[in-house]
Order: C-alpha cells, then sequence, then structure tokens
C-alpha cells in the first residue's frame, strides 16, 4: 500500500522500492475498486511487486523495467555484502557453553514473520537484551516465508533464524537440517525473548518442537453441511494421520493452527493416508480454506537439555 506524495502513478508504470521492483499490475483504491492513475495524496494497494518492501521504503517510478531491475539488483548486493559475517555455525542450545569459553560475543538473527508490525516489535526486544557479553545483531529481518536465501545467508552470517508466525516448505527444513542452520518457530513474542534470554543464560529447559508428519496441497473444497469445509488433498509427502495438529499455510504463512477432525479416503473413514494418494481433509472449527492453500500434518515433542 503506497501513498502518492508527488507526481502521478500509472497502472504498467515500472517502479522501485527498496531492493524489489515490478511492473503495477493493478491500482485498487480503498474500495477495492481498480484505477488506471493514483495522484498526489491518494492511498493505493498495488499488485506486481517482486517482494514485498519495508513499510517506509522510498517508492519511485522509473522510464522502464530495466532500468527499474538494475537499481533493484544493485540495492540487492549492496544489501547482501552488509549481511554477510562468519563463516561457523551456532546453535541456540550451545550458546551458553560457547559464551563461557568466550567463542561468542556477537548472536546473529534472521528474523521472518508474517507482518513488518511483528519484526520491529521483535527487533526492538531482542535488541534490548544485549550486554556486555553478547551483542544480539539482526542481520536481516523480512516479511513473508523462510525462503533458500534465508538458509544461505544463515550459513555464512553464522545466525540463527527467527520464524514468527511463519513455516518453510519441506525442502527448505531439508536444506537447512544439511546446511546444520538452527531455526526456531514461535507464534507468541514474549516466547521468542524468553528462549533468546535463557540461552544466555544457560538456563534452556526442556523445549517442545513440531516433527512434521506429512505435506499436502489442496485442490479443492467442498461444503458439507453441519459438518463445513472438506478439503480435497493430494498428500505430496509423509502421511497425515486422524487426530493428529495440523497447519495450514497460505503462500507460507500460518493461516490457522488446529487439529484433523475428518480424513476420508473417498467414502470410507481411515486412520492415515500416505504420499502420493488423494483424500479428504477436514480441519476442526475451520472453514476458510482455499485451492492451493498448503496443509501440514505434524506432532509436538519434547526435547529435553542434555547435560555433559
Amino acid at each position: 500500500t503506497v501513498l502518492i506524495q508527488e507526481g502521478t502513478l500509472h497502472a504498467g508504470d515500472p517502479v522501485v522500492c527498496g531492493i524489489h521492483y515490478g511492473k503495477i499490475r493493478a491500482l485498487l483504491n480503498d474500495r477495492g475498486l481498480q484505477e488506471k492513475e493514483a495522484g498526489p495524496s491518494m492511498p493505493v494497494e498495488l499488485i506486481g511487486m517482486s517482494g514485498v518492501p519495508h513499510a517506509g521504503d522510498e517508492f519511485i517510478s522509473v522510464a522502464d523495467e530495466k532500468d527499474a531491475k538494475q537499481i533493484s539488483l544493485h540495492r540487492s548486493q549492496k544489501q547482501r555484502s552488509m549481511d554477510l559475517a562468519k563463516t561457523s555455525r551456532l546453535s541456540l542450545d550451545g550458546l551458553f557453553e560457547q559464551l563461557q569459553e568466550g567463542e561468542v560475543k556477537d548472536l546473529n538473527l534472521i528474523l521472518k514473520a508474517d507482518v513488518h508490525g511483528s519484526i520491529e516489535a521483535l527487533k526492538e526486544s531482542l535488541s534490548n537484551l544485549s550486554n556486555e557479553e553478547v551483542k544480539i545483531n539482526v542481520v536481516h529481518s523480512a516479511t513473508g516465508t523462510i525462503t533458500e536465501s534465508d538458509i544461505t545467508l544463515a550459513t555464512v552470517s553464522n545466525a540463527i533464524i527467527v520464524g514468527f508466525n511463519v513455516r518453510p516448505s519441506s525442502k527448505i527444513q531439508e536444506f537447512a537440517v544439511e546446511e546444520h542452520v538452527d531455526i526456531r518457530y514461535h507464534n507468541v513474542i514474549y516466547d521468542v525473548i524468553k528462549e533468546i534470554r535463557d540461552a544466555m543464560l544457560g538456563l534452556m529447559s526442556s523445549t517442545f518442537e513440531d516433527r512434521t508428519l506429512g505435506w499436502a496441497e489442496v485442490r479443492d473444497t467442498f461444503h458439507v453441511p453441519r459438518i463445513g469445509t472438506i478439503a480435497g488433498c493430494y498428500v505430496t509427502d509423509g502421511k497425515f494421520e486422524r487426530g493428529e495438529k495440523v497447519r495450514l499455510l497460505r503462500d507460507g504463512i500460518v493461516i490457522y493452527n488446529g487439529k484433523i477432525s475428518s480424513l476420508r479416503r473417498f467414502k470410507d473413514d481411515v486412520k492415515e493416508v500416505q504420499s502420493g494418494y488423494e483424500c479428504g481433509i477436514g480441519v476442526e472449527n475451520f472453514n476458510d480454506i482455499k485451492v492451493n492453500d498448503t496443509l501440514e500434518c505434524y506432532y509436538t515433542e519434547e526435547i529435553k537439555p542434555e547435560l555433559d
């Protein structure tokens, strides 16, 4: 969403905002109706950017899309060079031991969240945890799901990734395991702060980690009277078990956390559905399921701290 301050913005104009660029495919006014152009002091929502810019980034219209792409590429390279740091790995579980041995003086974090407001609140809260022994640096923060470039940046900058109300795909999770990158998932800001503080003080207690059982993509939806919306799904990886927890993602953003209320193959109730099969999945107390949404079936495991 932008507020025009100077000049006139037209549909089809090439634009640059921060490190992102694009060609405006549509302009929407405050009532959701399409506009052909937007003048000074007019707020509009636009579609067509290559990514989500930061709130407050300068938004400009340029002569052609080639110029926009070159400006975006130059800014991205400059940002990446600023983000790169050390090459060793760091785990939050072993942070206190490394602090005691004098190996760590900076704790680098990469923040990914569903909205900018969460990022700003997290940044401010985490920066207040810095003390004489360890300084907390947020080397990169952005909205949207965790991507391969985030894992790569964490690898070279010795950073821990904090995902706030977002979940990566199964391939990205596997890539993180291969690169030994520590990813922490949260949906309450207080929990993030408490975990980082406890790690710094060596007070890590039992943690609860989500273990993924399977992934499925929604290919159709059906409304069943007295029951609600049933998602016609194709299990792409792993398996789905009736009664287990389920997480609904839309473009990598967590929309809902709940429980599988029903699991069917054709007209039969089943206990589980393996990868490569189609099934009908009902999510307890949730009906806003759309085609192309992703469902993640998971369970929660308690991880107790190990004493050397």
